[in-house]
């Protein structure tokens, strides 16, 4: 999907920890992508609200909030690979995805998706990667997360109270990098903060 310029730039990167999480809502809800801009078929998969009663068809679906406030703690924009990314992360960090539900995700993200919300292959591998970083790390599910009684924090402390560890994350944004150095997403993964006012950190 060709995302409005302000959209593709939109970046504030995981050295960024001065900025409250509030802060960092109020300037991405200055350049917000509407929900009702999202496809149904993609809004019925990856948002809770579509949801059967008593049944969930992927682990860790987030509403739009939620998952704006995960793009944030994880350092990620909101070009595909970070989608991706933060898609897998979120879904590994429940502990409850296997095989079958991967493979599932992996119909609807590459196959059954409008062709603009679809994921590459390159985008998948790393949907895949972020779902076993997320199994692996010991944080909150980060779907579950109270993120109101985060909104007060610096986002350093708030990666701290849901249990985000930011080396487990920087390590493997330092893979990404270097194996999608024509990704910009993946290129500003390490960037440093812009030492200034109360956008420091967007691109």
């Amino acid at each position: 999907m060709a995302l409005p310029q302000e959209l593709q730039d939109w970046f504030i990167p995981l050295s960024e920890g001065r900025l409250t999480l509030a802060e960092a809502r109020r300037e991405l809800a200055t350049i917000g992508f509407p929900q009702d801009a999202i496809p149904l078929i993609v809004q019925l998969v990856e948002n809770p609200k579509y949801d059967l009663p008593g049944v969930e068809l992927f682990d860790g679906a987030a509403d739009l909030d939620t998952h704006d406030n995960i793009h944030i703690l994880l350092g990620r924009g909101l070009l595909p690979k970070d989608e991706a990314f933060v898609l897998g992360f979120t879904m590994g960090s429940t502990n409850r995805v296997g095989p079958v539900e991967e493979k599932l995700y992996e119909l609807f993200s590459r196959y059954l998706y409008p062709r603009d919300y679809r994921f590459s292959a390159e985008d998948f591998a790393v949907y895949r990667d972020a779902l076993r970083l997320g199994q692996i790390s010991r944080c909150e599910p980060l779907h579950r997360v109270d993120y109101e009684s985060l909104m007060p924090l610096d986002l350093a402390s708030a990666r701290r109270k849901a249990g985000i560890e930011v080396d487990l994350l920087r390590a493997s944004y330092r893979i990404e990098k270097r194996r999608y150095p024509q990704a910009p997403e993946s290129r500003r993964l390490l960037a440093r903060p812009i030492p200034c006012g109360p956008s420091a950190g967007s691109n």
